[in-house]
């Protein structure tokens, strides 16, 4: 952003009369957004060796881009069961699928994990599971890479040396010893969220064993008090939802399902006239809030009071006495919407808000009739530690206080995560025995007296429970590559003093569990084989907000947050860049690396994140309007004092943030992550506190003069103003459903012949309405198809190698758009596509069945196609980002299906033809065509919303073909003659015309 940001719309006008935009540059006036940038960053077409080969060596290896021979591999020494009726059986080049769980956060992330000869390559959703219903994370996909990262610790270490596994259990014998004298006293346990129900057993039982010992759960993504129920929503029964500042598209347990189900009451086809309607009160521009038919911001302290209101208008609570006007209007409105809807509307409350709001939206919700219709509330998944298990200043308090003895710390990093104002690192040196078990040897592990590796969950026995209670089983596929152990391991060496491997522990306590099952073995094995144990979801509470609310320390009738309502109160105003300005600081987790948990890798570090299109950096989020007060813009590095601590941070000017607000992502800043995580952007921890985990008021912020260079993407491969998003309100489409192609221009003749395919005709329609560019779809395709991480400055330079971008637009003025749509892009395959025109060597062809195909051994690297293509979706492997001398374990994770592809060749969706070759052959095999969704691309498959259709566009009866005639499907640039096999459906969304006046009318406050 330069100088100013005009609040106009700009360039393009859509079907609806709107205007869309992906940059703020766009916006600057006298901007051509057609010629704004080039397809590509400065300095993409040359050679740059500033990286150095040892250190661009070191990142791949890192991000696990290095390929090599890999031979077979022993599986784990117990039996485990595939996701298969036939016989067990390893037939070379034939996969086999397990259903297993991928842990996040401590909660089941149900999978099928794909095997090739004992190596598992690829993570897809379990389509019988309730959790999932076949869909994945970014993240859950993500998982792959970090089983095979070759930066995991290895080896037992004792006071920074090798040490081994037996030492350990010998070391721990003679403190169990002590233990027994004492109770336990001294002994404490530190581990996060628990949903395992062996591993919760097991934690009972040493409590049991040693009742002076405790066990504290600290957890950096949701820090706070216990709760005595939490809420469990039903999205698809509802018609209006309200969010207040949640984040329920992605990084919740839920998060799958969750986005599943709001987008299935929102697909708009021919005929139909009713949508539901999302509103969105929130203080940081998420995912949800993209979804959002309506989206108001607000400052984090203004949160509570809007509930007030909306609460006051429904009866169930008093007017706030500090509100503006627009948020008045809001919840007037919003009140009014939710009252008509009683019964199926929903009020969800984000995990940031203090538990008092909860128990308010709960009587919202009451007074909703929601309760049993669009939301349960249950005892929480999570086992809750007794007594002040979650403080972890207790705990501290204790360390220092020389009351501790003994700290084993299981999955955990808190001396990186611990709060700016706990001194836990300090403390840690107090303790006589610390004991870490983790994937890495991490800053924690790094100060520890002992450390133990972790097993990855694709190599260790386990069980969890997913968002919603069911138990689901987790079971390894290879043996652990590093002699890594599980949780349960260490605990049963603790409990009984004799290490147990883990099948033992987990399947033996399900065998007492179900000691009524008179056949255990065959149950034991179809539930293997099915990856979850059926009826085990949690069943709802009858408990109501006024009895739930007592584990808060407040009483229902009494106005929630009262003291709440005054934050900004003191705040000085914004002031000229020269002095410094007292903001609101938001903190948050990071939208692809968590809370840091995912730093090391390389496929979620080089994703752009959903709205800011980052890559391999956080950075300090503000609006535009409190860039240009403050004088600051794009990668300017200001400086944030917050409560006496400072950390510097580049500046990224965000669309739709709040005034007066700064948001910061946690996760980044690791001084031991791993090659690929550490240091890379700043320690937003050294911001938070005990008492203002999410932040708080009273931030200062201070240029520094300095600047610090930032991959985005957001900037690159710019459709030089084309029509490309289109959008309209239901009440457009009804009264015209052909508006996505008002004011197409026609089709360009063409001198070539038509050719008619006898047998498939590949095809891929999208529905933009359902999409809420989570990213799991690009995650998905670099693990499929092997695609290199290239690294951040290669980023900035235009060569990200993923064959899959989702673009993110904007429409309406800079500080508050009135809507964001997702596009993903990817390659076309035209039906006359311009790449094969040009290419002199014919390595970009036509195939029979209509896919664009690549010949990586014809390619010379001209890049005649890539000029030549409209939707710049080809990628260009400039530099050498595979090592064929190479063979260690990051070379272990590669699909054998697909070509690893070497420098000098061009690159880009294949619509997984590997997986339509697959298809062919099994139905040859039968004497008969390839099924209907029999084909499912990398993308669709893990696609929580279902937003990606792929099929036979000759099989009249496909969903592809249903998908492309409804009279919103277009495709990008038809005019130009291409004939895009790849088409859309245009965004439909659902405003209340009421709040449209409120927005345009309502000024931006100033803080």
């Amino acid at each position: 952003m330069r100088d100013e940001v005009m609040n106009e719309d700009v360039a393009r006008e859509d079907g609806s009369g709107l205007r869309f935009w992906r940059g703020l540059d766009e916006l600057a006036p006298g901007a051509d957004s057609s010629a704004a940038l080039d397809e590509f960053a400065d300095g993409a077409s040359e050679w740059d060796d500033s990286l150095g080969r040892r250190r661009f060596l070191q990142l791949m290896g890192a991000s696990a881009a290095l390929a090599g021979l890999s031979g077979c591999l022993s599986g784990p020494p117990d039996p485990i069961v595939p996701y298969v009726d036939q016989p067990e059986q390893v037939v070379p080049g034939k996969p086999l699928f397990f259903a297993t769980a991928v842990p996040i956060r401590g909660y089941a992330e149900p999978v099928l994990v794909e095997s090739h000869t004992g190596r598992p390559t690829k993570i897809e959703g379990n389509p019988a599971h309730p959790a999932s219903r076949g869909a994945t994370s970014a993240q859950a996909q993500a998982a792959l890479l970090d089983l095979y990262d070759p930066d995991r610790s290895q080896t037992v270490r004792f006071r920074g040396g090798i040490a081994t596994w037996q030492q350990f259990v010998e070391a721990m014998q003679a403190q169990r010893a002590r233990w027994a004298a004492t109770g336990g006293a001294g002994l404490r346990l530190l581990t996060g969220p628990v949903t395992s129900p062996t591993l919760a057993a097991q934690l009972a039982s040493l409590l049991q064993q040693f009742p002076a010992a405790r066990w504290h759960v600290p957890d950096p993504a949701a820090p706070g008090p216990a709760v005595a129920v939490e809420p469990r929503y039903h999205f698809d029964r509802a018609r209006v939802v309200l969010t207040l500042d949640a984040e329920v598209i992605t990084g919740q347990p839920g998060s799958v399902r969750y986005a599943r189900d709001l987008v299935s009451r929102r697909r708009v086809r021919k005929g139909q006239t009713a949508m539901s309607r999302i509103y969105a009160a929130e203080s940081t521009p998420t995912l949800t809030g993209a979804l959002a038919d309506e989206r108001l911001r607000l400052r984090p302290s203004e949160i509570g009071p809007f509930a007030e209101a909306v609460a006051a208008r429904l009866g169930a609570g008093e007017w706030p006495a500090a509100l503006s006007p627009k948020a008045q209007d809001w919840a007037v409105t919003v009140a009014a919407d939710l009252r008509a809807n009683r019964g199926a509307a929903v009020v969800v409350a984000g995990e940031t808000l203090v538990p008092e709001w909860h128990v308010l939206v709960r009587r919202l919700n009451e007074a909703l009739g929601a309760i049993g219709q669009t939301v349960d509330y249950g005892a929480p998944v999570a086992v809750q530690p007794p007594g002040n298990g979650t403080d972890l200043a207790a705990l501290v308090r204790e360390m220092t206080a020389g009351r501790v003895d003994t700290l084993v710390m299981l999955g955990v990093n808190p001396v990186y995560t611990a709060p700016a104002d706990l001194p836990f690192a300090e403390a840690l040196g107090r303790v006589e025995t610390t004991v870490h078990l983790g994937s890495h040897l991490d800053e924690t592990g790094f100060r520890s007296v002992w450390h133990v590796p972790a097993a990855h969950a694709l190599e260790t026995w386990s069980d969890a429970r997913a968002y919603d209670g069911t138990v689901t089983l987790i079971q390894p596929l290879i043996a652990p590559l590093y002699d890594g152990r599980s949780a349960h391991e260490v605990l049963a060496v603790l409990t009984d003093g004799t290490p147990t491997p883990g099948y033992d522990l987990v399947r033996g306590f399900w065998q007492r569990e179900l000691a009524d099952r008179t056949d255990f073995d065959s149950f034991w094995r179809q539930t293997l084989r099915k990856g979850f144990l059926a009826g085990t979801a949690a069943s709802a509470s009858a408990t109501t907000s006024a009895e739930s609310s007592s584990v808060y320390g407040r009483s229902a009738s009494s106005p929630p947050g009262r003291s709440m309502l005054r934050p900004y109160a003191g705040l000085q105003p914004l002031t000229s860049n020269s002095e410094p300005a007292t903001l609101e600081l938001i903190l948050r987790p990071d939208p692809t690396i968590g809370t840091g948990e995912w730093a090391n890798n390389g496929w979620l570090q080089e994703t752009p994140k959903p709205l800011t299109k980052l890559t391999w950096d956080n950075a300090a989020l503000i609006s535009p309007s409190t860039a240009k007060t403050l004088g600051v813009e794009n990668e300017d590095v200001v400086e944030l004092r917050y409560r006496g601590q400072t950390v510097e941070a580049p500046v990224w000017v965000l669309a739709g943030q709040p005034e007066g607000c700064v948001t910061c992502h946690l996760g980044y800043g690791r001084a031991r992550a791993g090659r690929a995580g550490t240091g890379a952007g700043f320690d937003a921890y050294r911001l938070r506190f005990v008492d203002a985990p999410w932040g708080g008021p009273g931030l200062e912020i201070r240029k520094t003069g300095k600047t610090y260079a930032l991959a985005a993407t957001n900037e690159q491969w710019r459709m030089h103003g084309r029509d490309l998003a289109r959008s309209a309100p239901i009440s457009a489409f009804i009264e015209n459903p052909d508006f996505a192609h008002e004011g197409e221009m026609m089709e360009l003749p063409t001198l070539y012949p038509g050719y008619e395919y006898d047998g498939y005709k590949w095809g891929m329609a999208i529905d933009l309405t359902a999409c809420t560019g989570c990213n799991a779809c690009v995650v998905a395709c670099v693990a499929e198809n092997n695609i290199p991480v290239v690294g951040k400055e290669e980023v900035r330079r235009g060569r990200h190698m993923y064959w899959l971008r989702i673009d993110r637009y904007y429409k309406g003025d800079a500080s508050d758009p009135e809507e964001v749509l997702h596009q993903p892009v990817f390659c076309q395959h035209c039906e006359n596509a311009p790449c094969e025109l040009v290419c002199p060597v014919n390595a970009t062809v036509h195939d029979s069945e209509g896919l664009n195909v690549m010949i990586y051994n014809r390619c010379m690297g001209t890049r005649y196609c890539s000029n030549n293509c409209p939707y710049k979706v080809r990628r260009f492997n400039f530099l050498q980002y595979t090592d064929y001398d190479r063979n260690d374990v990051s070379a272990l994770r590669h699909n054998p299906d697909v070509t690893v592809r070497t420098r000098g060749v061009m690159e880009k969706c294949t619509y997984c033809v590997q997986r339509i070759s697959h298809a062919r052959i099994e139905a040859k095999k039968e004497n008969r065509t390839i099924r209907d969704g029999e084909v499912v691309t990398a993308c669709q498959g893990v696609c929580p919303t279902d937003a990606i259709v792929f099929g036979d566009m000759n099989d009249r009866a496909s969903r592809v073909n249903q998908l492309k005639t409804e009279p919103h499907n277009y495709g990008l640039l038809a005019e130009l003659g291409t004939r895009p096999r790849t088409t859309y459906l245009a965004q439909i969304t659902n405003p209340n015309p009421a709040l449209r006046t409120v927005q345009r009318s309502a000024p931006d406050e100033a803080s």
